[in-house]
């Protein structure tokens, strides 16, 4: 009757999903998952911050955010040979037992003292390897688990409990990270991890990966090499493309470093704790997806003017951070820095729909997928020795700058193309 109820009170559009036994078992673990990843935002660079040697936190601070999401990139480019034909459920079930494993041996490593900063960015590159596997397990699975005509309504449900995660995450890490401790946190994010492998696990048969030998169950690979590799083939006879692919690929390299400074500006800068630092990205979060919501509206505008426009827009939003405005200022900057960034991704991916034959549009996006999958865990992985070198401060105003560099680059560019296009001479038609 409960769960009746409930269902009344949901679009009419997701009614139909909750009367999959296997998908309501499955949403509420992978809802507590994706909460468990927006707290460890803050987490993972509080603890990090905690226990960096003096005058080494930010190099700690970057091999810990890299090693959070770096090895995930690689671990999608090196495995596909052998585990791209697993079924969808063992692979999110073999991310989830890993993650729930080492991220649960911080917090037991921090409680016995020995938690050494080698070895917690060590735990932390471990449990993130399959993560990108994981999640293309976690959609494969729901492909399985409804029939064609629910997937696009459960594919906006499970993405909307990624975005709410990043909003409501932050928020309730920054109020805990002070009751009970960061590590105790990613201990969290290590149960939520160990409560879906044990849900996924319950799934029936083909679901959960189980009776089928055929490869009817095999999960849509994170990065199809062969796709790839025949993408950038493409991509290099049509210089528009490689112009957004780059655009986008220095984009997240930048932001990379500013996702290492911000923590540091919180502590060193502005002398504040993990609740402030939890506000900055629940703000932001709350920006992005007001941002990607309106993404539609900007549909009616020039693609590369809109997209270009937001990289400068990103980029203005941090140049505050190094004139030492107060956090209020910065608080209120971040926020519209979300809201110009949310509809960033959707945007990109437009133009490459827009520009690319259908028949080749698969094998375009698989090696964008993986050209781009290396950008934010390079950039934050720099972003550790860039404040050892400038401050926090500086990094984050130097990220703005470069941006904004970006996109008038960008500009500069696209207006050379087009003069050249219209000064090209026509051809000749052959008497």
């Amino acid at each position: 009757m409960t769960r009746v109820r409930t269902t009344r009170l949901l679009p009419q559009a997701y009614r139909p999903l909750f009367a999959h036994a296997d998908f309501r078992r499955l949403l509420p673990a992978l809802a507590a998952s994706d909460l468990g990843d927006g707290m460890s935002v803050v987490a993972v660079a509080w603890l990090a911050i905690e226990i960096a040697p003096p005058g080494q936190s930010g190099m700690l601070l970057g091999a810990a955010l890299a090693a959070y999401a770096l090895p995930g990139a690689a671990g999608a480019l090196l495995f596909g040979r052998w585990l791209r034909r697993l079924p969808a459920g063992r692979l999110l079930a073999a991310d989830s037992r890993i993650r729930a494993a080492l991220l649960g041996c911080v917090p037991l490593a921090w409680a016995a003292g020995v938690l050494h900063p080698v070895l917690y960015v060590a735990l932390l590159a471990g449990s993130s390897v399959l993560h990108a596997w994981g999640n293309a397990g976690r959609y494969s699975l729901l492909a399985q688990i409804l029939p064609p005509d629910q997937r696009l309504a459960a594919n906006a449900l499970v993405s909307s409990s990624v975005s709410a995660s990043i909003v409501v995450g932050p928020a309730l890490a920054g109020f805990l990270a002070a009751v009970i401790g960061p590590a105790w946190l990613i201990g969290l994010d290590a149960l939520s991890f160990a409560v879906l492998a044990a849900q996924v696990g319950r799934l029936r048969g083909a679901a959960a990966g189980r009776g089928k030998e055929d490869g009817e169950t095999a999960a849509a690979a994170p990065v199809d090499a062969d796709r790839s590799a025949a993408g950038l083939r493409l991509l290099r006879k049509q210089p528009e493309l490689l112009g957004v692919l780059a655009l986008t690929w220095f984009f997240n390299f930048l932001y990379g470093p500013a996702e290492v400074a911000l923590p540091l500006h919180v502590t060193d800068d502005l002398h504040a704790g993990a609740g402030l630092l939890g506000l900055y990205w629940t703000l932001f979060g709350a920006g992005a997806v007001l941002g990607g919501l309106a993404a539609g509206a900007l549909r009616r505008f020039p693609l590369w003017p809109v997209t270009l426009g937001i990289v400068a827009g990103w980029g203005l939003a941090l140049v505050p951070f190094g004139l030492g405005a107060p956090a209020v200022v910065t608080l209120a900057c971040f926020t519209l820095g979300g809201l110009i960034y949310g509809p960033f991704t959707a945007l990109s991916y437009t133009l490459f729909q827009e520009r690319t034959p259908a028949a080749a549009l698969t094998t375009v996006l698989a090696a964008r997928s993986a050209a781009l999958l290396t950008a934010g865990p390079v950039g934050t992985a720099l972003g550790g020795p860039l404040i050892a070198l400038l401050g926090p401060r500086q990094v984050l105003a130097a990220s703005g700058l470069a941006t904004v560099a970006l996109a008038v680059i960008g500009a500069a560019i696209r207006v050379r193309g087009l003069r050249r296009v219209r000064t090209r001479p026509p051809l000749r038609r052959p008497a």
